[in-house]
């Protein structure tokens, strides 16, 4: 991996407005309640991963924030806009404001790579094909896959389909990005040039991310902030930036992130 992936990344500017705030949010399947009473703000500009021991619902909040699950209880707002209480033609301008990869890339295998990037643009704009093609090549070219437009899903690697499917998510040109575990499955060499991608979506285009993930070396790589999620409470029992809450967070906060070898946990000292 490359050294500047384990420099502290740029914190958000002070002060911003953030893009959205989880208010009271409680999840649930019925009865069966998943997290309770959770409060954040998502900064522009920041990456933001979501993180918690298995079953604790990191892919069920993500389902809440793009508009796939109702909440129990509570409100997920963009900007004054509650995405569960506006009317269709506004949820419709809210879901276009952002972009999504989910776990397994979910590329159609029937399409191409291109006409999967080209998707969103056809459904979604009154674009022309000539520049629907165009936009498609820019952001497969973007994310390393210049030469993949023609190519089938199956051709792919994991990585390749990784990126082919942010490809598709930046497809509108969102600020907002949503990856859930954009390293899971994939080897320790094209997890990094994923991640390099990731810090150069923030970096470079000022994308805002929020990703799920268990890995740890992701996590302290990219992230400006964690938010943990605990099973046992059923709420939200931390959230900051990664090594702060590795060194100061709660107890199982920082087993969670000092399990394991991949994330280091030495610490620097004066000299």
């Amino acid at each position: 991996m490359n050294e500047h992936l384990h420099s502290q990344p740029a914190p958000p500017e002070p002060g911003a407005e953030p893009l959205v705030r989880v208010e009271n949010l409680t999840m649930a399947f019925g009865s069966n309640v998943i997290q309770r009473d959770l409060n954040f703000e998502i900064a522009p500009g920041e990456v933001l991963a979501l993180a918690g021991g298995s079953g604790c619902g990191k892919s069920t909040l993500l389902r809440h924030l793009i508009g796939l699950q109702v909440p129990a209880k509570g409100r997920v707002l963009y900007g004054a806009q509650d995405l569960y209480a506006v009317d269709d033609k506004e949820k419709a301008a809210l879901l276009r404001s952002f972009g999504v990869m989910f776990q397994a890339g979910a590329l159609w295998s029937s399409m191409t790579v291109g006409e999967n990037v080209m998707l969103p643009m056809q459904v979604l704009t009154d674009m022309e094909p000539e520049r629907r093609e165009q936009e498609a090549r820019f952001k497969l070219a973007l994310v390393g896959l210049a030469g993949s437009f023609e190519a089938e899903p199956a051709t792919l690697s994991g990585g390749m389909r990784k990126r082919a499917a942010i490809a598709r998510a930046l497809a509108l040109n969102p600020q907002l990005l949503f990856l859930d575990e954009p390293s899971a499955g994939l080897d320790p060499l094209t997890s990094a040039h994923l991640d390099e991608l990731i810090m150069h979506l923030r970096d470079d285009l000022g994308t805002t991310v929020v990703m799920v993930s268990h890995e740890l070396e992701s996590i302290f790589a990219l992230a400006d902030r964690l938010l943990f999620l605990d099973a046992q409470s059923k709420t939200m029992t931390a959230l900051g930036p990664p090594k702060a809450l590795r060194q100061d967070g709660p107890e199982e906060v920082q087993r969670f992130l000092r399990r394991g070898a991949a994330a280091p946990v030495k610490e620097e000292t004066p000299s």
